[in-house]
């Protein structure tokens, strides 16, 4: 009776499990066949190439998809993550090595599912998750746009992960917790405009692919602690936190000119967030940028992420970390931003009140210590100012404390940081 019971019991804990695999199987190897949509992005231009090469731009295509010094789209790029280095694949319309065999059906299905030609299932480093969104006659001209650009024989290079990422087979289970395809569908409530913002920043300019952070399985991190994410080791703050990168107090003007030149009276664009309004952003129709400004403004606000724990000064080291810092700051810093953080608008931007300085992340701050800091040349912002690199004249504890000096300062209030949380994020440079 007991061995019938114990056997019994183990066909009971088989059938659940082979009950959940069935069900991981499914979620995650699924079809998905939405409506396509009807895409908001208006433009006078009706033919589908130079359509294609708009919608390419705005979803920053040739950033990701070429290798400094290669072809256009032709591939190479290195993308580090922590789970390893991707490389980006050639997406020029090459028989061999690219896209060349690919139909419009192929290429909609890698945006739309994650799925390339032959069925394999794409690391998520490619934004499908948020491309989903777009609809199919925007794919299609993309597509269309991708086919005209000239083909590059260039083999894609194999991606460098770490065990067990490497194992693609595990993005079934991934996909099965985190993704569902999904056309964008327009909020009745909402204007024209605001979904026209949605539809780019939710799926098209693929945003919070960097604004968002993510857990330890590369899915976005739980909604009840928003945070933002790191990329290419910059930080990407979060869109929805007024301490961070929430623009819901700011003039829609602001907020155009930041994502249209780079520049603004409220901000500027360095490190990654650069290259995106360089390659992408400025060539944005103002209706598009003003749009994307419209839903940004309405995004509900949201508490500031829940600090990190890291090592921190004692307070009684304190005194000589801000005499050490303010004697730092008056010989490399004042005559560019003022002797209380006033700045010197447009050269120099203000410290006193920045909050690119006072997020309890350090990590943009320090990297542009280290390694300067540049806006990119726009036709809004035609003659870029820039922050030379104090890397060479500066140790990583000078660079703690005067860092730590202007956090405190001229009415900032946020941590002073320690030479390893310094030497933590000196990787690079750049990106």
């Amino acid at each position: 009776m007991i061995r019938k019971a114990i056997f019994g019991l183990v066909m009971i804990v088989v059938g659940i499990a082979a009950l959940a695999a069935g069900a991981v199987l499914w979620l995650g190897l699924r079809h998905d066949h939405a409506v396509a949509g009807t895409s908001p992005v208006v433009m006078t231009a009706q033919d589908p190439v130079e359509r294609g090469r708009y919608l390419a731009q705005l979803g920053d295509c040739r950033a990701c998809h070429t290798a400094q010094g290669s072809a256009d789209y032709a591939g190479g790029r290195a993308i580090p993550t922590p789970f390893g280095r991707f490389y980006s694949p050639n997406i020029t319309p090459d028989n061999e090595t690219g896209i060349g065999r690919w139909s419009a059906e192929d290429f909609w299905n890698a945006l739309h599912e994650g799925r390339a030609r032959d069925g394999k299932l794409l690391y998520p480093v490619f934004p499908y998750t948020n491309y989903t969104r777009m609809t199919r006659d925007d794919s299609d001209a993309i597509y269309a746009y991708l086919r005209s650009v000239p083909a590059v024989h260039q083999a894609s290079r194999r991606h460098d992960l770490s065990f067990p990422y490497s194992w693609r087979v595990m993005l079934v289970g991934w996909r099965a917790l985190f993704f569902r395809a999904a056309v964008f569908q327009p909020e009745s409530g909402q204007s024209t405009e605001w979904n026209r913002g949605a539809y780019l920043v939710q799926g098209l300019a693929h945003c919070s692919a960097c604004h968002e952070a993510r857990n330890a399985l590369g899915g976005v991190q739980t909604r009840n602690n928003p945070a933002g994410g790191l990329v290419l080791d910059w930080y990407a703050p979060v869109l929805s936190a007024a301490g961070e990168a929430g623009v819901q107090d700011w003039a829609a003007q602001d907020i155009v000119d930041l994502l249209a030149s780079g520049k603004s009276a409220r901000g500027s664009a360095m490190g990654p967030m650069a290259e995106v309004v360089y390659e992408s952003l400025q060539h944005g129709s103002t209706a598009d940028i003003r749009a994307m400004a419209t839903y940004l403004k309405s995004l509900p606000l949201t508490a500031r992420p829940e600090p990190e724990t890291l090592p921190h000064v004692l307070a009684s080291d304190w005194p000589k970390v801000k005499a050490s810092g303010a004697s730092i700051y008056t010989r490399h810093c004042a005559q560019c931003h003022g002797d209380n953080g006033e700045g010197r608008f447009p050269a120099a931007p203000a410290l006193a009140g920045n909050r690119a300085l006072t997020m309890d992340s350090a990590v943009n701050p320090i990297r542009i210590v280290l390694f300067g800091g540049y806006t990119p040349g726009t036709p809004g912002n035609p003659r870029p100012f820039g922050m030379p690199p104090f890397s060479a004249a500066l140790s990583k504890q000078e660079i703690a404390d005067v860092l730590s000096y202007v956090r405190q300062s001229w009415g900032n209030d946020a941590r002073p940081l320690t030479a390893v949380e310094v030497e933590r994020n000196s990787g690079g440079p750049l990106w």
